[in-house]
C-alpha cells in the first residue's frame, strides 16, 4: 500500500500533537494548540466520541476543554485522569461524563454548540431515526440523549527544569497507577508517587532531552532514550544497564545513530511473556538517506532478539497494541505504517498520510468497547500530526480456515491421489 490520500476521522482548528484512547468509555482524546504565541491559533484538549457505522469510522466532538495560553504536547490516562505535559508543567485533568435528557432544538433553531453538536467527519450520513422522526414532522415530540463532558484541573507538578525552554518531553502512569513519571529537555526522569503526587524521585538520565520513556508492567523496570545515543534501563533510580542494538552489525558506525522511541509490548498466548520495542534513527542526514531501524529486545532480560530496516523515513513516533501483536510507526513526513511484532514484517503502509510530521499513535483498546469499535478489522490505529487531522488507520481481518477442514481436504487429496494411480496403474494397490 502506497502514497494514496487518507480520509480525515476529524479535524481540529490547531495542530495535533497527541491522542489516547480512554478504554473503559471508547472516548478519544486529543490535544494540542498554538502554545503561547498570539497567532490566534486556540490551546485546548477534544474529547472525540467514535462510532463505526457499518464499516466505516466517523468522530464526533463531543467536548472541548481550553488550555489558556498551553499547549498540550504530550498525555497519558490513568483510569478517569489525564496527565498532560505543557510546557515545563504536567497538569492533572478528571474527567467525568454524564447523560442528560432533555427535547431536541426546534427544527430551525441555526448553529449548535461545540459540545455534542459537531457533524461526524467521516462516514457516508444514513437516514437515522431522528432524520426519520423530522421528516415525519414529529421534531418536537423528539427526546435527545445528549453525552456531557466536564473536566476539572486538580493537580499539577514541574516536570522539566531547563532553564531556557523547560518542555516536557514524555509521561507515563505506571500500569498500577501508583506512579507518574515524566521525562523532559533537562535530561531528568522524576518520578511521583500517585495520586498523592509526592515525589519520589528525580535523577539525571541523559545527557541532553529525553526522547521517550516507558515502565514495566511490574514496575521493575524504567526504560528511557535520549539525544545522547543512551537506551537505559533503571530499576529505582539506579541504572542497571545500557543496551547497545547495533552490537553484531559492524558495519554500523558508533553515534551514527540513536534512539528515538520505546515500549514494552505483551506477548500474545503468552501472559508472563515481555517484549520491549525501540527505535533507533540516523543521528545525522545524508543526501542518501540510510535505514532508520526497529529493534525487539526480552523485556526479561534486555537480550537482543531481532532488528530489521523500516525505511529511510526518519521515524517519529512509535505505539504498540494491547495485545502485543501489532506496531505502529509514524514518519517526519507523515507516512503511517502498522508491523507485525513478531516478525517486525511491514503489513500495512501508507505513504504520506498527512504530509507533514505525525506526532502521535494509538491503536484501539482490547476492552469490551476497542473490540466493537474495531469491527472487522484486526488492528484499528488512529495517527495525529501537525497538519491538524485525525485518521484511522485499519488492518481487514486475515481469513483462515479451521484446521479440521484443512485435514479434511488433505485427506480428500491424498483419496485422490490412490485412485488416480490405481486408474493409470492396475494392480498398484
Amino acid at each position: 500500500m502506497g502514497k494514496r490520500r487518507m480520509p480525515d476521522l476529524y479535524r481540529a482548528p490547531f495542530p495535533l500533537y497527541t491522542i489516547k484512547v480512554d478504554p473503559k468509555t471508547g472516548w478519544v482524546i486529543t490535544a494540542g494548540g498554538g502554545g503561547a504565541s498570539k497567532t490566534g491559533i486556540k490551546n485546548a484538549v477534544h474529547f472525540l466520541g467514535l462510532e463505526l457505522v457499518g464499516d466505516q469510522h466517523c468522530a464526533t466532538l463531543v467536548h472541548s476543554h481550553d488550555t489558556d495560553t498551553r499547549a498540550t504536547m504530550n498525555l497519558a490516562i490513568g483510569g478517569d485522569v489525564i496527565a498532560a505535559g505543557q510546557d515545563g508543567k504536567c497538569s492533572l485533568m478528571r474527567f467525568r461524563q454524564r447523560q442528560t435528557r432533555g427535547k431536541a432544538a426546534p427544527k430551525d433553531a441555526g448553529g449548535g454548540s461545540e459540545q455534542g453538536a459537531a457533524r461526524r467527519r467521516a462516514g457516508k450520513g444514513g437516514k437515522g431515526s431522528e432524520g426519520a422522526a423530522a421528516a415525519r414532522g414529529n421534531v418536537s415530540e423528539m427526546k435527545d440523549n445528549t453525552t456531557q463532558i466536564s473536566v476539572d484541573t486538580f493537580g499539577e507538578v514541574q516536570s522539566d527544569l531547563n532553564p531556557q525552554d523547560p518542555l516536557q518531553k514524555c509521561v507515563r502512569f505506571s500500569p498500577d497507577l501508583s506512579l507518574l513519571l515524566t521525562g523532559g529537555t533537562d535530561g531528568h526522569i522524576r518520578v511521583w508517587e500517585y495520586p498523592s503526587l509526592k515525589e519520589k524521585f528525580d535523577f539525571k538520565a541523559h545527557e541532553g532531552e529525553i526522547e521517550d520513556l516507558d515502565i514495566s508492567p511490574n514496575n521493575k523496570h524504567l526504560v528511557t532514550v535520549g539525544r545522547d545515543f543512551a537506551c537505559s534501563i533503571w530499576s529505582g533510580n539506579q541504572l542497571a544497564m545500557s543496551l547497545c542494538w547495533h552490537e553484531k552489525m559492524p558495519l554500523i558506525a558508533a553515534k551514527s545513530y540513536r534512539y528515538m522511541s520505546c515500549r514494552f509490548g505483551k506477548v500474545e498466548d503468552q501472559k508472563d511473556t515481555l517484549r520491549l520495542y525501540t527505535v533507533q534513527i540516523p543521528h545525522k542526514r545524508d543526501r542518501k538517506p540510510p535505514q532508520c531501524y526497529l529493534s525487539k529486545w526480552d523485556g526479561q532480560n534486555f537480550l537482543p532478539m531481532l532488528t530489521n530496516p523500516c525505511g529511510t523515513e526518519v521515524i517519529s513516533t512509535l505505539a504498540v497494541s494491547d495485545s502485543g501483536t501489532f506496531l505502529g510507526l509514524g514518519t517526519v513526513t507523515g507516512s503511517v505504517a502498522i508491523y507485525i511484532a513478531f516478525s517486525l514484517q511491514k503489513l500495512y503502509y501508507v505513504q504520506e498520510s498527512h504530509g507533514i510530521v505525525v506526532t502521535d499513535l494509538a491503536f484501539l483498546p482490547d476492552t469490551p468497547k476497542g473490540q466493537s469499535l474495531k469491527g472487522n478489522n484486526e488492528a484499528a490505529m488512529l495517527s495525529v500530526a501537525v497538519d491538524s487531522r485525525c485518521q484511522m488507520h485499519t488492518v481487514r481481518n486475515r481469513r483462515s480456515f479451521p484446521i479440521w477442514l484443512v485435514l479434511f481436504f488433505c485427506g480428500l487429496m491424498v483419496v485422490g491421489a490412490v485412485l488416480l494411480l490405481q486408474h493409470l496403474f492396475p494392480g498398484f494397490i
